[in-house]
C-alpha cells in the first residue's frame, strides 16, 4: 500500500465533522455514526504517522464544543478508545475479517458505555435499547472506509 498524502487524512477529518454536525432528524439520530470516531481511528490504525491518540483527542473535543456536550466528554471517550485500537494495533492485521468486526464490535461498544456512564454520572437518566445502534452503523461507516482507502495493511508474505 502507498502512502496516504496529509491532504488525504485531513480531508476525510473535516468531512467527517462536517457530517457529525449535521443536524439528523427522527430515526437518523438514533442509528447516527460517531463520523468522526469511526474516520479517525481508522487512521490512527491504517496510517499512524499522520494520525496519533492526540488527533483522536482533538477530534473528540471538537465534537464536544460542537454539540454542546460535557466538555471533554467525547475527548476522553474518544483518546480511550483509539488506545484500546492501538493496544492490538500489531495484531490486527493479522485478524481476520471476522475477528476484526468483533474487535471494532467491542471498540465501538465501549466507547458508548463510557459516554453512557459519563452521561450518567452528570445526571442523565438511563438510556433505552436504541442507545447501542449506532455500534452497527460504525461498523457499516468503517466497511465504507475499506472500500474507499484500502484495508489495513498486512505484513507481506515470505
Amino acid at each position: 500500500m502507498k502512502p496516504v498524502k496529509f491532504s488525504t487524512f485531513f480531508f476525510t477529518l473535516l468531512v467527517g465533522l462536517v457530517f457529525q454536525l449535521y443536524p439528523w432528524s427522527n430515526s437518523g439520530v438514533i442509528i447516527r455514526p460517531d463520523f468522526l470516531l469511526v474516520i479517525a481511528l481508522y487512521w490512527l490504525l491504517q496510517a499512524p504517522y499522520h494520525c496519533n491518540i492526540g488527533w483522536v483527542w482533538f477530534a473528540g473535543l471538537l465534537v464536544d464544543l460542537a454539540t454542546g456536550s460535557l466538555l471533554g466528554q467525547h475527548a476522553l471517550t474518544f483518546s480511550i478508545t483509539a488506545f484500546l485500537g492501538l493496544i492490538y494495533q500489531r495484531r490486527l492485521v493479522l485478524f481476520n475479517r471476522w475477528q476484526l468486526y468483533l474487535y471494532l464490535i467491542f471498540l465501538f461498544g465501549m466507547q458508548r458505555i463510557l459516554i453512557m456512564l459519563l452521561k450518567l454520572f452528570a445526571g442523565s437518566e438511563l438510556p433505552d435499547w436504541t442507545y447501542g445502534l449506532p455500534v452497527i452503523s460504525d461498523l457499516i461507516l468503517w466497511q465504507i472506509m475499506i472500500i474507499w482507502f484500502g484495508e489495513l495493511s498486512r505484513p507481506k508474505k515470505l
